[in-house]
């Protein structure tokens, strides 16, 4: 898409810079994606010179400005799984940035799955300062973020913890190179509890924690409760009751193979 708007670049930019009419810019595989005849100033974050993964006692650090091939390489499984579920051509790897993925607050973006399902945090940086957020709360609905004008996203942070732990991956969708109708993923807690994680099939992502290794029928009461049936997304991707139906049995599938 030419965004014959835009006027000028700034390159490397920063918080301080942003002015109504700009637009964050990182691979813009998203950006660039569709008509957006309100931006007229893009502000570059590539040449900011952000490392793409940074390894901290706590966790990984990732960079706004990561690729999705710089992260699927990173060596963690749910990390390259994530990565897979874009169903994309190594040129979209190798541009799109896993900062770009989460902004765009897409209900079938992989990075918003991985960070949901690891605990992860995100960094935002704004005009007000710095503030931390959950990934489970980043992304309120389609398209639609916690991120207050001006603000940008600079790292998502995937406690280590997490990243040892024992996880089960489940991705759905209408045809074999389809967009993710359905993304669950289940991850095992320090104190053996379980968390399933549903995203692609509704318009946020939802998180549920048990305390305890739960049984089948406590999981499938539990989905019904938490994610009200006018969550899930209805669109050329799937329909409501099909992504429904394939989250609850995903969400068995995920529980079985991570039971004790």
């Amino acid at each position: 898409m030419d965004l014959n708007t835009v006027a000028e670049v700034i390159s490397p930019a920063q918080v301080g810079q942003w002015r109504p009419g700009d637009a964050w810019l990182g691979g813009g595989t998203a950006l660039f994606g569709e008509p957006r005849p309100h931006v007229t100033r893009l502000l570059d974050l590539t040449t900011a010179g952000w490392a793409a993964l940074t390894w901290h006692d706590d966790g990984l650090e990732v960079a706004a400005t990561c690729t999705i091939a710089e992260l699927a390489a990173s060596g963690n499984d749910i990390a390259e799984k994530c990565c897979h579920a874009f169903l994309a051509s190594f040129k979209i790897w190798n541009v799109a940035t896993v900062g770009g993925n989460l902004c765009a607050a897409l209900p079938a973006g992989p990075m918003i799955a991985l960070g949901a399902a690891l605990d992860g945090t995100v960094l935002l940086q704004g005009p007000e300062g710095d503030r931390t957020v959950k990934v489970a709360d980043f992304v309120t609905g389609e398209g639609a973020t916690v991120l207050d004008e001006g603000e940008l996203l600079r790292s998502m942070l995937l406690p280590a913890g997490s990243l040892r732990s024992r996880t089960a991956y489940r991705q759905g969708s209408l045809h074999a190179h389809g967009r993710s109708g359905v993304l669950v993923i289940g991850r095992v807690t320090a104190d053996d509890g379980l968390v399933v994680t549903v995203t692609a099939a509704t318009r946020r992502p939802y998180v549920l924690t048990f305390a305890e290794r739960p049984g089948a029928e406590l999981v499938q009461v539990a989905l019904a409760e938490r994610i009200p049936d006018d969550a899930y997304v209805d669109d050329v991707h799937g329909l409501p009751a099909w992504r429904r139906h394939l989250t609850r049995l995903y969400a068995e599938q995920v529980r079985a193979e991570l039971a004790p």
